[in-house]
């Protein structure tokens, strides 16, 4: 299907580096949506909450906001006894992300976000790749109907899953990207190296507008995970959206490790490692994307790096704090 021309391709178009959003999922915590709740739900019982997330982050700087739809499809929506509302609360996640996007002085492309579905496919559970298939159309459906720039798959860890996302993503008249998270030594929980998707990309009729990492243990993964899906496939764009690490219990918080003043090191890796999407995922705030902005803004020059350097540069900082590193529950933000 032909692709219409969105306000996300004229700015990847325009710009060497485009800015993303941060975590859509923490801020809403930090305003008191409370452990175990619905992010998707407050579309429409709070929707201008939504919207404050998302204008704190066109504020800070990004050129590209992604909807509160992260756990949007039928199955995750399963879960709150919310499966009938999909078409609903994404449509309502598009609109509050395009009122915020209106109070802007300069474009900003609405990304769909598309998160997985909770479930295993087949062989290893009981998720056909048609029923896959069904469950992302349904929810991209919605996404595109209400105005979405770009269609955002992300946090996949399986060709399974990723498969039946793109598949039913390249149904539509709009772009679609795809990232993933590598958080175990390097690829992700179902084995996948960056390097692999790379090479999956190039042999894709359809390419996706865009590939990458996302969530992962910290800025250094998703990094390299760039340094790699650009050797594969020089000619692809590549996304980092990175953790701000692993969080930490400090009382009766979470903390987490990389701050805003690390945003300089990351900016700059991940531009000489090929990546021009750049933003944050869990743990990150409006700090976070002003400080990537003003990275991006003050240009990157240099080298490719070597993965060495990267972890160097930007292997964590240790937290000080009790209870340890908290198990990620695979839910980005």
């Amino acid at each position: 299907m032909t692709k219409r021309c969105t306000t996300f391709d004229k700015l990847l178009a325009e710009h060497a580096v485009l800015v993303a959003d941060g975590a859509m999922g923490t801020t809403l915590f930090s305003l008191g949506l409370e452990g175990g709740g619905c992010p998707e739900l407050l579309n429409t019982e709070q929707p201008d909450l939504v919207e404050k997330v998302h204008r704190a982050f066109i504020d800070a700087g990004t050129d590209i906001i992604l909807t509160n739809t992260f756990g949007g499809n039928a199955r995750r929506l399963a879960l709150h006894n919310l499966q009938d509302r999909v078409a609903e609360l994404n449509a309502a996640a598009v609109e509050r992300a395009r009122m915020a996007a209106a109070h802007s002085d300069r474009p900003v492309a609405i990304a769909g976000s598309i998160g997985p579905t909770g479930d295993l496919f087949e062989p290893l559970g009981p998720l056909s790749h048609a029923a896959g298939v069904e469950v992302f159309s349904e929810q991209a459906a919605a996404l595109v109907g209400a105005g979405a720039d770009v269609l955002w798959i992300e946090t996949i860890s399986s060709w399974e899953e990723l498969n039946a996302a793109v598949e039913a993503a390249s149904a539509f008249d709009i772009p679609v990207t795809a990232t993933l998270s590598f958080d175990t030594n390097g690829r992700t929980m179902m084995g996948i190296s960056a390097t692999q998707v790379g090479e999956w990309w190039s042999t894709l009729d359809l390419q996706p507008a865009a590939i990458g990492a996302n969530c992962g243990i910290g800025p250094g993964d998703a990094v390299s995970a760039a340094l790699d899906i650009t050797a594969a496939a020089p000619g692809s764009v590549a996304i980092t959206k990175a953790n701000c690490g692993m969080p930490l219990y400090d009382v009766d918080r979470l903390v987490y490790p990389v701050g805003p003043g690390r945003m300089g090191d990351y900016v700059e890796l991940g531009v000489r490692s090929g990546a021009r999407i750049i933003g944050a995922c869990c743990g990150s705030t409006p700090d976070h994307v002003a400080a990537i902005r003003e990275a991006v803004d003050a240009g990157v020059h240099g080298d490719r790096p070597d993965h060495h350097e990267i972890e160097v540069r930007l292997d964590a900082t240790p937290v000080s704090a009790g209870g340890g590193t908290l198990r990620r529950n695979r839910r980005r933000g």
